[in-house]
Order: C-alpha cells, then structure tokens, then sequence
C-alpha cells in the first residue's frame, strides 16, 4: 500500500512538472504599456543651482601643499570652542579646522603656502596669548585660492 501511495504522488508530481510550452514564434506574449513621472519642476531647478555651485567652487578652490599651526589639542569641548569663537572673531580672513579623533579635539588654522608665513602667525599668536600651549606648524594640504580671487576681496 505504501508503494502504491508513493508510486500516485511521484507520477503526479513527474506528469505535473513540464517545462514551457511550446509558443509559435509568431506570436507575440509582451504587452507594452506607458509610464507617465509627475515630477516637480522644483527639482530640476535645484540640480541645476547645485552643479553650478560645484562648478563654482571647484573653479575657486584648488588644493595643494602647505603648512597650518596646530593650536590645542584637547578633550574639553568648552575650550575648543571658545578658543575657535575668539579666533573666528579676531582672524575672519584665516580659516579655523575643527576635527575630533578619539579622545582629542585638534584646533588648527590656516592656509599658508610659505612655512614663513606660518611661523609670522605663529608669533603673532604668541604675542596676543590666545593660545596657552604650544603651537606647531605642521605641513598638510591645503586650500589654494587662484591669485585673481584674493585680489577681488
């Protein structure tokens, strides 16, 4: 009996389980149907006002060797921010870095071509005592902006 059981459900299953049928190959199965996108014009606009920004910038600001001072290197977020609030205040035209690697904050500012110019600045930082500890001048890339550029502001 269990033979004859297994025997019905294995012809079943084998009689059951063909592959494709045969389609002439006339006949076409694929039905082509539309889509239609409802977009917002917004969006357009948006892509096209952020490629001209990137443009822009990348036509402003070049990279390139040079030097910044390291300023602090902490684990006290209130100092950091109140050294690069009054660094931002008295030097807006120097740009203030900002980076966190566990478990310091590193403050560094600047963009200078000449390691020169770095040292000039460093002094003057020291003289004004902005920064209790040490200052270092460390070679890094850097943002170059064309001569024309600064001329213009």
């Amino acid at each position: 009996m269990k033979k004859w059981i297994f025997f019905v459900l294995v012809n079943g299953c084998v009689s059951n389980a063909t592959a494709q049928t045969a389609i002439p190959a006339t006949a076409d199965t694929v039905v082509y149907g539309t889509v239609a996108i409802n977009k917002d014009r917004r969006i357009d606009i948006l892509g096209e006002k952020m490629h001209a920004y990137n443009v822009a910038l990348a036509k402003n600001i070049r990279s390139g060797k040079g030097f910044r001072l390291m300023l602090l290197s902490t684990n006290d977020q209130n100092v950091a921010m109140s050294l690069r609030s009054k660094l931002l205040q008295q030097y807006p035209e120097h740009k203030v870095y900002m980076t966190y690697q566990t478990p310091f904050i590193k403050l560094k500012i600047g963009n200078f071509v000449e390691k020169a110019d770095a040292e000039k600045f460093k002094k003057q930082l020291l003289t004004q005592r902005l920064v209790t500890g040490n200052i270092y001048v460390l070679p890094e890339t850097i943002e170059i902006k064309p001569e024309g550029e600064e001329d213009e502001e």
